[in-house]
């Protein structure tokens, strides 16, 4: 049961929060260079859907995530902990920070407001990159890695 909470949670990590990570990253350029056609407002309205799709996704990362840590007896380890308060953060960003402000750029390109989405797209992608190095590292492991 063990290995299949891990599978799941693994998986859903690659599927919900990949595309969420590629499309608010792609997000802000296409708010600032409107093409010839007019398909830059266009591809952002899709980014944005995908990012917001994605999110309801994504809760299944935590939730089985902790299904796997408890299953492995790891819930008090301070690297499940530390990765635990990581995704809350990266989670509370998106929902918070990250989403409202694609909301407010489809409404009309601001330079400003889309260098600060992208800054803040960054740092949610910072978080997941530190998060996936924890859940791979693990400090006192006894796998060796």
């Amino acid at each position: 049961m063990t290995k299949l909470l891990l599978s799941v949670h693994v998986l859903a990590a690659i599927l919900a929060i990949g595309p969420i990570a590629v499309a608010a990253s792609m997000f802000p350029r296409y708010t600032r260079t409107p093409d010839a056609e007019g398909e830059g407002p266009q591809t952002a309205r899709v980014l944005h859907r995908i990012c917001r799709a994605y999110t309801v996704l994504g809760i299944a990362v935590p939730v089985f995530g902790v299904a796997t840590g408890a299953r492995l007896g790891v819930l008090a380890d301070a690297w499940l902990l530390a990765s635990i308060v990581l995704t809350a953060a990266a989670a509370a960003l998106l929902v918070l920070v990250i989403l409202p402000a694609q909301q407010r750029l489809l409404g009309g390109p601001e330079r400003a407001g889309a260098a600060r989405l992208a800054m803040s797209t960054g740092v949610f992608n910072l978080l997941w990159a530190v998060v996936v190095v924890l859940m791979i590292v693990r400090p006192g492991s006894t796998t060796g890695a």
